[in-house]
């Protein structure tokens, strides 16, 4: 089997998660879910391996993190760059079995299901299987996804709303993600479930570095393999790329994305999914 295609696949995507992966974030949201020292935790998606790097600091001492994520080469990054005892790396495709990794107290998913649109109940379900009696499986994505400026020409507008489509469609990208973790939580039975949002994109003023970078990468790398062929331009992609770099670069610009957050602990008996 080939590897999946990941919608943001390219040569600097190690560096674009490591550039907008910061500690605080991380810390407060592991710490709200319940995470504790001595746990053991997957951090299934860790592309670069940074929050996996984080999250092992969470669970010190004693506790233990593995990094799971498709890609060999930011595996490959993850294990030179973090690897240490008790912070290991498994390259493997979470839409597959993922037994051989042995079961979890904490299981931390966050910016993965957006990439998934159709599977995501399936790969919830199959997480599940992995955590111990009483464990907790916290699920974390972007809702309205790359929707949310102000103020946009109608031009602009109008393609950036058929490039979602298409990517929903033909990508299997889902740009609502994060309004669906509940369900999926609810639906499987899980106990004590809580639920947080917060602005994880909130941007207005002069542009910073690491915002031009991500949004840049995004819209080059997605935008190109989405297969849209932008006809709202005359010139195509690279005229809508000219015109959102330079709306995004205006300090007039307002742009956000909530982040929803849930968690659930896995009652001590076996889970019966909800009708």
């Amino acid at each position: 089997m080939g590897q999946p295609q990941y919608l943001m696949e390219h040569a600097e995507e190690a560096r674009r998660l490591e550039l907008k992966t910061e500690g605080g974030p991380v810390f407060r949201q592991a710490l709200w879910a319940g995470i504790k020292p001595g746990m053991r935790v997957a951090d299934m998606g860790c592309g670069s391996g940074k929050t996996s790097y984080f999250l092992h600091h969470l669970v010190q001492p004693a506790g233990e993190v593995v990094g799971v994520d498709a890609s060999r080469s930011r595996i490959k990054h993850a294990q030179e760059s973090y690897g240490a005892p008790g912070l290991n790396f498994a390259c493997r495709d979470l839409a597959a079995s993922l037994g051989e990794l042995g079961t979890f107290d904490f299981i931390w998913v966050r910016f993965v299901l957006e990439y998934h649109r159709k599977k995501s109940p399936e790969i919830v379900g199959r997480l599940t299987k992995l955590l111990n009696d009483d464990g907790i499986l916290f699920l974390a994505d972007l809702d309205n996804n790359c929707l949310n400026h102000h103020p946009l020409p109608d031009r602009l507008d109008k393609a950036l709303k058929k490039l979602m489509l298409v990517m929903e469609k033909e990508r299997d990208f889902d740009p609502y993600a994060g309004r669906k973790l509940y369900g999926y939580l609810y639906d499987l039975g899980f106990q004590d479930i809580k639920v947080e949002m917060e602005a994880h994109h909130l941007i207005y003023g002069p542009l910073n570095e690491t915002d031009r970078y991500n949004w840049s990468q995004k819209l080059t790398v997605a935008a190109q393999r989405s297969g849209y062929r932008f006809p709202e331009y005359p010139s195509g992609y690279r005229e809508f790329q000219q015109e959102f770099l330079s709306f995004f670069s205006d300090p007039r610009r307002f742009t956000y994305t909530p982040i929803i957050c849930c968690r659930g602990r896995k009652p001590a008996r076996q889970l019966k999914p909800r009708s």
